[in-house]
């Protein structure tokens, strides 16, 4: 089920990550690879804690739901012509995000690493 909600996607994306720990303004940017609007940012983490995806204890957040993305199955790599969602720069392989929300991307290979945790 696609839908055009960013914080629906960002609460899927936040649901997936792979780190034990982060610190909120590195939360914010992944989910800024979403939206960079403040009551969006706002929605998708109060979203996301709700839910049980994450828990935050001051400026630390623990994700929480323990499930991954299939890098083989939810990942998918398409070339061509992309700017990554994450740093900007320009690629020529994208690695876009299946959710149920939809796909999230392009980005490049480093930053797919570094927003889902495998980094």
């Amino acid at each position: 089920m696609a839908t055009d909600d960013p914080v629906e996607l960002g609460v899927q994306l936040l649901a997936r990550l792979e780190h034990a720990e982060l610190s909120l303004p590195e939360l914010i940017d992944r989910i800024e690879t979403v939206s960079t609007h403040p009551e969006t940012t706002r929605a998708i983490l109060e979203e996301a804690e709700r839910r049980g995806h994450i828990s935050r204890d001051g400026e630390t957040v623990k994700p929480v739901s323990g499930q991954f993305l299939s890098f083989e199955s939810e990942v998918v790599t398409r070339g061509g012509e992309f700017e990554c969602r994450r740093c900007g720069a320009s690629i020529s392989t994208g690695y876009f995000i299946k959710l149920e929300a939809g796909e999230h991307g392009p980005f490049g290979s480093s930053c797919i690493r570094k927003v889902t945790g495998r980094e």
